[in-house]
């Protein structure tokens, strides 16, 4: 096949032109010329990462209310216990395409894509779905579709005040005390990037917490990979495990001397 040739499948009418076929050589010549532009695209997201960490605060002056399984709650009670806090608006209501059998089909694709929660929650972040649907309704579509995601009853404004009332979207919060405070939102394709435990770190203000990344003074941070843990294992103010250490920094000191041959 040369480098002009077309694919022998066809999409409708319309045949598909795909890339060249090379050897090994020119595939791997081709994929560092790529990971040059790649490794550039990742170093100004971290970038843009620590500068939105550095974003202003926004204090949240309303006493916002919410219905969960177990009756009313406040903005400060979806936080349960933690600094910072990730509300997801999702449309599972009355008038929504799939009601009452399912939410919006899009809303579902992120709640699908949601990654385990133990391993946000190990850095002091929650995260919660919020929706107008009742609760019973929301359990019986959490049931159905498996999802574990702490999901909330609108009742107020909320939605309104924060973007969300007819569009979805990410609001993140951090607490100081009883002090609630609006850090960031992200919505539209932005909330395609959501579902991953680094994806929501980095819009936190505090991020992922780890030494190598550019936080103002004070931040809390900890080594990169030692807090990792297998999500049933996380356990409050753990003492390190001497092994895993070792292993974790044999693979970074590996990864640092491939990455400065490159």
């Amino acid at each position: 096949m040369t480098s002009a040739a077309k694919s022998e499948r066809k999409s409708g009418q319309i045949a598909m032109r795909t890339p060249p076929v090379v050897s090994p050589q020119e595939w791997e010549a081709a994929h560092e010329q790529l990971l040059v532009k790649e490794k550039a695209q990742t170093r100004a997201r971290d970038a843009l990462a620590a500068e939105r960490r550095r974003m202003p605060w926004m204090a949240v002056e309303k006493n916002y209310a919410f219905e969960g399984p177990d009756g009313k709650v406040s903005l400060l009670d979806l936080f349960d216990g933690r600094r910072q806090l990730i509300v997801y608006r999702a449309f599972f209501e009355p008038g929504v395409f799939g009601w009452p059998d399912h939410a919006c089909r899009g809303c579902s694709m992120v709640a699908d894509q949601v990654a385990h929660l133990a391993h946000l929650n190990a850095r002091d972040t929650t995260l919660v779905f919020v929706s107008r649907a009742p609760q019973a309704d929301i359990a019986r579509l959490k049931a159905r579709m498996g999802w574990e995601i702490p999901w909330f009853t609108l009742t107020d404004s909320f939605d309104a005040d924060f973007g969300v009332d007819e569009w979805h979207g990410h609001n993140v919060f951090i607490r100081d005390g009883d002090r609630v405070f609006r850090t960031y939102f992200i919505n539209n394709r932005g909330d395609e990037q959501m579902g991953g435990t680094w994806n929501y770190l980095d819009i936190t203000p505090l991020g992922r917490q780890e030494v190598w990344e550019d936080s103002p003074e004070g931040y809390p941070q900890t080594p990169a990979y030692k807090w990792w843990n297998w999500h049933d294992s996380y356990a409050a103010d753990p003492a390190a495990d001497k092994k895993w250490a070792e292993v974790s920094e044999a693979g970074e000191a590996a990864f640092r001397e491939a990455s400065t041959k490159q």
